[in-house]
């Protein structure tokens, strides 16, 4: 007669022996008896797919999951009977469950590392048949990933898990009712143009201001006043450094009498005018090899616009789900409150000019009630806030 503990040995023996009849029999008998639920199920299931009985092997698993819905090889069993029977779509919800159930790969066993890296790429086998036959019918249809709906490609690619959703994530004041558009198109801003024009006199007014190193500070700077942030290593970190014409909403008038022609090739722009905020306009420089970390903006009301004067290779930029190259004199425009980071990846320095304007769908009102808001706020507390671009 055997205890539980030696009826399951005694059946786990017999399976591995080749002999799945008598460990059908065996975890049965040991599931009567009271062994552990999970390990004698996930044994008759074994023992059941031996015998092909699958009749015994959908009850056993079945059972199994209900007693242990986060049981990873019942999760696998289950999806290889789905996948068996052509119910990829089903098959795949539960070979997903089981990669996003399984615990740290210190704590597997070889075997259920193994499962698990089958069942990772039976999942991306259907993926890849699902977006390749998304993609043909939408072809057949007429749609052009590079010249149709660039809103709409970009549904299609987070709808097939190639991108994520980001959304505003203003880290001081959230407007709400705003677009959530990651790089805005160029129509919007008829003044783009022009100021694209003067890149060559702006970029002469740089490397003169560049001879003199000093004149850059590190763009992120601590403040006694408040408590120490690190910013992910930037804090008082040269690597990302910037030099103002304007800051927080005043002229920083050396700066800017350095400067007469770029102020002058912004004369049309519409800045995001708030007092002790905005505008401000810099230009902000990156050291080779630098990389500022993802960070969110502090209001969704305004955009980012970047003039790149000095741009070497390998140097990028990502708002939200979409990276993109700068390119000397090509400014774009952008949410910053949409997570975002840069990199330098190139053995240069790369900088561009960067300047905040009103976003467009506000109206004039709601742009002159954001300021007094802001008016409101400073003079409660009587000091500057604050701030960064």
């Amino acid at each position: 007669m055997y205890s539980i503990d030696e009826s399951l040995r005694a059946a786990t023996d017999a399976l591995r022996s080749g002999d799945p009849l008598r460990a059908r029999d065996l975890f049965a008998k040991s599931l009567g008896a009271g062994a552990n639920q999970a390990a004698a199920l996930l044994g008759l299931a074994r023992a059941c797919a031996a015998l092909k009985d699958e009749a015994g092997q959908t009850a056993a698993v079945d059972r199994l999951l209900s007693v242990d819905p986060r049981n990873v090889l019942g999760l696998i069993m289950k999806a290889d009977q789905l996948a068996g029977a052509g119910d990829s779509r089903s098959a795949t919800s539960f070979y997903l469950a089981a990669l996003r159930n399984a615990p740290a790969r210190e704590q597997l066993t070889p075997e259920v590392v193994t499962e698990l890296r089958r069942a990772k790429q039976i999942c991306d086998g259907y993926a890849a048949h699902y977006q390749n036959y998304v993609v043909q019918q939408l072809s057949d249809r007429g749609f052009d990933p590079a010249t149709s709906s660039q809103r709409f490609a970009q549904s299609v690619d987070i709808i097939l898990g190639k991108r994520k959703i980001f959304v505003q994530e203003p880290k001081y004041y959230y407007f709400p009712g705003l677009p959530q558009i990651q790089f805005y198109g160029r129509e919007q801003f008829p003044w783009l143009s022009a100021v694209e024009q003067a890149t060559a006199d702006i970029r002469d007014e740089l490397l003169s201001v560049m001879n003199e190193p000093s004149a850059f500070a590190p763009y992120v700077q601590g403040d006694a006043n408040r408590p120490r942030k690190d910013q992910a290593g930037m804090l008082n970190n040269p690597a990302w450094s910037a030099f103002y014409l304007w800051k927080n909403g005043e002229a920083v008038a050396e700066n800017a009498a350095r400067c007469p022609k770029t102020l002058r090739a912004l004369q049309d722009v519409p800045f995001s005018r708030t007092p002790n905020r905005s505008p401000s306009i810099l230009f902000s420089l990156l050291k080779p090899g630098a990389h500022i970390p993802a960070h969110h903006g502090l209001v969704n009301t305004r955009l980012i616009c970047h003039l790149p004067l000095i741009v070497p290779p390998n140097c990028r930029f990502r708002v939200g789900n979409e990276t993109r190259h700068w390119e000397q004199g090509k400014a774009w425009l952008f949410d910053d409150t949409i997570e975002h980071e840069a990199w330098n990846d190139s053995d240069q320095t790369r900088v561009i000019l960067l300047f905040d304007v009103w976003r467009p769908e506000l109206t004039t009102e709601e742009r002159d009630l954001v300021t007094a808001l802001f008016a409101a706020i400073d003079a409660h507390s009587g000091q500057k806030p604050e701030w960064s671009i």
